[in-house]
């Protein structure tokens, strides 16, 4: 077997994992019309993927608000729970563990995806740049927009959010999922709060770093008061420097990026969440994260350490052995290739991934990618081995 490491047996919180590859969440706008409720098609998909150690769904709204962008699912109406109880039904049968995770974009919305057309709230009225949302402009038919300029919300306001979270808890249960992943990171909600560029509220939920993380603190607190703290993750993008790309999934480069997530990081500590998600940047050239950094996450956070970012096998391998991971998320080689897991495993060659497909359609680029087949001297060869 190649890439040992990635295979030796691990857990998380009560799960006993078959490897530590994971399938991190990933947009992929296939939810079904209207009502964006998740689809057979969609358990097919996961369920195709369910070799990896855990599978973490793409970002389902907690509420009408969080939408940013047309078609993607939620998880707060009575069919989307039904349709998610589709999903999970055929990752158990396929013996995987898959966890939800709950999406709340803020201020990257607009009026056209939101209840009355009203504008997106936000922890200030702060319009986002550098990011799109996306509208529905006809059957199957959309564009990227600006962003409209969101509205300051109030402390109430923010206090029935949490208990949004903490609902959104609820139904992620009752459609049979494992646990959850609160999404803190890419410039969305939680996020939004964690920045000083995003939340510039002068009340106990902005101003000083602990007041920005108090946001965090209390969904992640409401959140395992509803499931446990051992099946939760809260996924961060800490970014170190800047950069020209123009991409919708980024984070805030903060003054003191280290600073900022490490306190973030102590809180999660404090509650005793399962793990940690930590996404990088995913670009060509992008910067790598400071091995500095990672070593204070390893020494801070107790539970276990999950990457994502533009990992091959041999990457990965070399960051868990060194013990600063203990889970590694491959995005764009599960969309192609739903054996991932054995592919790495034995050497064999990924497909290619089809771009044009991955947001939008049907079961072109989504359910179509075939599994390998091996060749009679490979098949011959791994049982010699």
């Amino acid at each position: 077997m190649e890439h040992g490491s990635l295979f030796e047996p691990t857990t998380l919180g009560p799960y006993t994992l078959k490897n530590r590859i994971v399938m991190p969440p990933l947009t992929r706008q296939r939810s079904g019309q209207p009502g964006d409720v998740p689809t057979a098609l969609m358990a097919t998909y996961y369920q195709q993927r369910a070799s990896a150690g855990f599978i973490i769904s793409e970002g389902t709204q907690i509420e009408p608000r969080g939408k940013g962008y047309a078609w993607t699912p939620g998880i707060y109406s009575q069919a989307q729970i039904d349709g998610w109880r589709k999903v999970t039904n055929a990752v158990h049968a396929e013996g995987g563990v898959i966890f939800a995770q709950l999406w709340h974009v803020g201020r990257v919305s607009h009026t056209a995806l939101q209840p009355d057309n009203a504008a997106p709230i936000a922890p200030s009225a702060i319009q986002a740049q550098k990011v799109k949302a996306f509208i529905e402009t006809g059957p199957g038919a959309g564009i990227l927009v600006e962003p409209s300029e969101p509205r300051e919300l109030t402390v109430t306001e923010i206090k029935g959010l949490i208990e949004l979270y903490a609902q959104a808890a609820r139904n992620a249960l009752s459609a049979g999922f494992d646990g959850l992943e609160i999404h803190s990171a890419n410039g969305y909600l939680v996020n939004q709060f964690i920045s000083a560029h995003a939340n510039q509220r002068n009340d106990k939920y902005g101003g000083s770093l602990n007041n920005r993380l108090r946001f965090l603190r209390e969904v992640v607190q409401a959140v395992s008061a509803v499931v446990g703290p051992d099946r939760i993750g809260v996924r961060f993008t800490p970014l170190f420097t800047s950069t020209s790309e123009d991409r919708v999934y980024i984070g805030f480069v903060e003054e003191d990026p280290h600073q900022t997530y490490i306190e973030a990081i102590k809180v999660l500590e404090e509650v005793g969440i399962a793990y940690l998600s930590i996404a990088e940047a995913d670009w060509p050239n992008a910067p790598d994260l400071p091995e500095a950094f990672r070593r204070e996450v390893r020494r801070t956070f107790s539970g276990r350490i999950l990457y994502a970012g533009l990992y091959t096998a041999d990457r990965a391998a070399r960051i868990v052995e060194a013990d600063l991971a203990d889970l590694i998320a491959f995005g764009r080689p599960f969309i192609a290739n739903p054996d991932l897991p054995q592919r790495i495993a034995n050497g064999w060659p990924l497909n290619a991934l089809s771009a044009a497909t991955l947001y939008g359609g049907g079961e072109q680029g989504f359910t179509d990618y075939p599994l390998y087949s091996p060749t009679e001297f490979e098949v011959k060869k791994e049982v010699l081995s």
